[in-house]
């Protein structure tokens, strides 16, 4: 049976949870930024977690980038 309230006050952290993530630098263009910090405010989740849930998404699902470079100075080059 599920009580209302749980006293929590004696909680210790999961000791193993440092190993489960691992903190790197990654430079993002400030409108990635913006996109996930705004779906931050609507969803209530802390944008970090949202950009580790679709990178793992991608991961998981071996989603594939597709990139194609053009030569300077070939048609439609910017």
């Amino acid at each position: 049976m599920m009580r209302k309230e749980y006293d929590v006050s004696r909680a210790r952290r999961n000791p193993y949870a440092k190993r489960l993530k691992r903190q790197v630098t990654i430079r993002l263009d400030r409108g990635t930024i913006a996109y996930f910090k705004a779906l931050s405010d609507e969803t209530g989740i802390r944008y970090q977690t949202l950009i580790n849930l679709y990178l793992r998404d991608c991961a998981t699902t071996q989603k594939k980038l597709s990139v194609s470079w053009r030569a300077p100075g070939e048609k439609g080059a910017a």
